[in-house]
């Protein structure tokens, strides 16, 4: 039978019965509730991922699929996870939160500046609705998680809408852990960070499995909003099972005039991996930084798509995605620089580099350029390749062993992607979780 009928013939189940809502959320504004209820009707007649779609090219789609999801259900032991929360907290952050299964369960918010808003996403729409709704899943355009976007907008979330006003600078970043667990159980945290004119803020979510066996699924959407000179830094600390977990994240960004950008993925665990990030200079001298250290083994997939989009002239934007492959794990990446019409004087890099640890590792890099402007410079490549004898050999001269000598040299290869974020203890702690993962793999 071709194969076309054999796919016709597939039963596509539900990945839900209803949208994943709690009962206590009856003080939430019209707006939201409206929302809710579109994002629910677009979920259900939006498509799975198919295989004549572009966005999903490479990709393994058999792990794009569910049915039977259910909202995760409140965790039993939440001083066991805090204890474990306490154990991977930064030493000087300005504020700390833990969510277990979509619900904050501890918070530290003792050292934010006067006038910054950091609250729970279900607080902040009840108290600052207004303001949450100006900037809240706002871009119209996807990279292939249309369907994970639609559920994620019909459902109730978790994590964290942070709020610096103008001027308002903070140089310690606020930390956030999200926990999850339970079999086909599903999370939705959201993070919503909007930085004023001239405001600096930093926030680096962390995402974990409570038990190593069960199959759960993070789907989580990021908006990062930087106006007129504003400094603003995201990382998204991906660290869950490889034992069936799977996570999607869709992030957005925004800069306005002369602002600046930060956002980062370290992926080191969970079995499937969907990272999409759109970034958007939309003013003059607007800049935008997105980098990626993976560490891929066994059979795990990490698939992340990008778009770089310039449209105001004097923007700049920098992409740098480096992955280290062992076993039979997979990478895809799929980038493109967008220069729009009128977006003259742009200069605009992307760079894919993998690191081959076994002849059964597979990468696969799709970089592109679409420019419709005068005066560019872009440029964009991908490159893939193993480990040199020549460079073991060099260190096993020097007396260091061969299986050490490779860790140092991944380590290193993976290092340059957080070595460009901010904040010496903050890479030093991303750094010791890559090392700490690699140990592991050993």
């Amino acid at each position: 039978m071709p194969t076309e009928e054999l796919m016709a013939q597939e039963t596509v189940a539900p990945w839900m019965a209803a949208p994943p809502v709690y009962d206590n959320e009856s003080n939430l504004p019209d707006w939201y509730q409206k929302f809710r209820e579109e994002s629910w009707k677009r979920f259900v007649n939006t498509a799975d991922p198919k295989r004549t779609d572009e966005n999903w090219r490479f990709a393994d789609l058999k792990k794009s699929k569910f049915s039977e999801l259910l909202p995760a259900a409140q965790v039993e032991d939440e001083a066991a996870l805090i204890d474990r929360s306490e154990k991977s907290r930064l030493t000087d952050c300005a504020a700390h939160y833990v969510f277990a299964n979509n619900r904050l369960i501890d918070s530290d918010a003792n050292g934010l500046p006067e006038g910054a808003i950091c609250l729970p996403f279900g607080e902040a729409i009840e108290k600052h609705g207004d303001l949450v709704r100006e900037h809240f899943m706002k871009e119209d355009r996807s990279l292939g998680g249309d369907k994970f976007a639609a559920l994620h907008g019909s459902a109730a979330l978790s994590g964290l809408f942070v709020y610096f006003p103008k001027g308002v600078v903070c140089e310690k970043p606020i930390q956030v852990h999200h926990y999850v667990g339970g079999n086909q159980q599903v999370i939705f945290p959201h993070t919503l960070v909007v930085a004023e004119d001239n405001a600096q803020v930093s926030v680096i979510d962390m995402f974990e499995t409570i038990a190593e066996e069960e199959q759960t699924l993070v789907i989580g959407v990021v908006d990062l909003v930087a106006k007129n000179g504003a400094n603003l830094q995201y990382v998204a600390l991906q660290d869950e099972s490889d034992h069936g977990a799977r996570h999607v994240q869709i992030n957005s960004t925004r800069a306005g005039r002369d602002a600046r950008t930060k956002s980062a993925f370290i992926n080191l665990g969970a079995s499937w991996i969907r990272n999409e990030s759109i970034n958007r200079m939309l003013e003059e001298g607007a800049d935008c930084q997105i980098f990626s250290a993976n560490l891929a083994n066994g059979v795990q997939e990490y698939d992340q798509r990008t778009l770089q989009t310039h449209e105001a002239q004097h923007t700049t934007s920098d992409l740098l995605f480096k992955n280290a492959l062992y076993d039979e794990a997979r990478t895809i990446f799929s980038g493109l620089i967008q220069v729009q019409p009128g977006a003259h004087h742009t200069d605009s890099f992307q760079t894919c580099r993998n690191m081959l640890g076994s002849d059964k590792a597979e990468a696969n890099a799709m970089p592109g350029l679409e420019i419709d402007a005068d005066q560019v410079k872009c440029s964009h490549g991908s490159t893939s390749g193993q480990i040199s004898d020549e460079e073991i050999f060099y260190l096993q001269a020097r007396g260091i062993p061969a299986e050490q000598a490779r860790q140092m040299i991944s380590l290193g290869f993976l290092n340059e992607s957080i070595s460009r974020l901010g904040g010496e203890e903050l890479k030093e702690f991303l750094f010791r979780r890559v090392e700490k993962k690699f140990a592991n793999l050993l």
